[in-house]
């Protein structure tokens, strides 16, 4: 592999296509997001179009590309950690609170709905998928994004 972009696009297609399990999750096992769920899902999109878009780029600038992506990564590393921090303390939920009125008023709450509305409570119990709840499953997620889009901008080109 001479360059990191095919890494890049497998980076934002398991960002997609995690994005759409959580579609699955929200419209066909009833979970409804909350506000904390939606940043979630803005931060992989975020980090699915900036993949791509490096991936598109010269390979000069796939290295600095990969560390922008890393970045997005760790910023959805925080609000996944944070959010599993809410579901362990359920007497402090994120609930209506501000937050929730504003991520609703974003355009893109309003011209997509289905994927940017938050109508639930952060600290809603949901069964777990394969042992771990939804918001462990994002912090495992972004942080694996992270691992290697790091190590994709810091590896000699061959």
């Amino acid at each position: 592999m001479k360059t990191s972009k095919p890494v890049l696009v497998a980076v934002g297609v398991i960002a997609l296509g995690l994005v759409g399990f959580a579609l699955f999750l929200q419209h066909v096992e009833g979970q409804m997001p909350c506000p904390l769920c939606v940043i979630q899902r803005y931060l992989f999109v975020l980090l699915a179009l900036v993949c791509f878009i490096v991936a598109a780029l010269p390979r000069g600038a796939t290295k600095a590309g990969a560390l922008l992506g890393a970045l997005t990564a760790v910023g959805g590393a925080g609000v996944a950690g944070w959010h599993v921090w809410v579901k362990a303390h359920p007497t402090i939920s994120c609930g209506i609170d501000p937050l929730e009125t504003a991520l609703n008023r974003y355009p893109t709450a309003e011209l997509l709905p289905f994927l940017f509305k938050a109508d639930g409570l952060c600290s809603a119990e949901y069964p777990p998928v394969l042992g771990l709840s939804n918001p462990q499953w994002s912090l495992i997620w972004f942080s694996a994004f992270a691992l290697v889009l790091v190590w994709a901008a810091l590896r000699r080109s061959r």
